[in-house]
């Protein structure tokens, strides 16, 4: 892919995942024809709200970092190794920061 279309591609996922973020803060008291029985599923809903908020932020993060790796010349260099980082896993997943090896090292870590 090149560095175009990764910028494309990478700023239109900003975009989305900023609108995302946006409605996952929209205002929790908003629920709607709730009953006082339903009062457990406004928890479980506002702790899946949560989890959905904490993952996008950190993929909007991971957006961040690639468009300034991007800016640095980095880009499609894994952050451990320093190898390239495959196009195929560059297409699938273009905030990609590291190699297919490093990535699965740093997984079995936590």
């Amino acid at each position: 892919m090149n560095f175009t279309t990764a910028r494309v591609r990478l700023e239109n996922m900003l975009a989305e995942l900023d609108r995302s973020i946006g409605v996952l803060r929209g205002d929790p008291s908003a629920v709607h024809d709730r009953s006082p029985a339903d009062a457990g599923s406004v928890l479980t809903d506002a702790d899946r709200n949560r989890a959905m908020l904490e993952a996008a932020a950190r993929h909007r993060r991971s957006v961040l970092d690639a468009l300034r790796r991007l800016d640095d010349g980095r880009y499609g260099l894994c952050a451990d190794c320093g190898g390239s980082v495959p196009e195929d896993r560059l297409e699938a997943r273009p905030e990609a920061a590291r190699c297919l090896q490093c990535q699965s090292k740093r997984e079995r870590r936590h």
